[in-house]
């Protein structure tokens, strides 16, 4: 028996969305040089995650890392603008 194969995981679609939350989270927080603890504040406070992210993830995943970190900060600053959101 193949013991690679044995100890293959393969996560389910909660837990790849999951995942992709994380990393949009932490690459948007480095390109502007805050904390992932403060940008998913800020996602959190306009709802980005449950009304952005995860209902275009199977669009927003198949980008490149770098498109999908503008993609999120471009979204950020207009539904922060729209909904009056300042951010400290």
């Amino acid at each position: 028996m193949n013991q690679s194969k044995q100890y293959e995981y393969c996560p389910s679609e909660d837990e790849r969305i999951s995942i992709f939350i994380a990393s949009c989270i932490e690459s948007a927080a480095k390109a502007i040089g805050v904390s992932p603890e403060s940008m998913y504040l800020r996602m959190v406070k306009i709802n980005l995650i449950k009304d952005y992210i995860i209902p275009c993830y199977n669009v927003l995943h198949s980008e490149s890392r770098q498109h999908v970190t503008e993609d999120i900060l471009k979204t950020i600053d207009i539904w922060e603008k729209k909904k009056g959101v300042v951010n400290d």
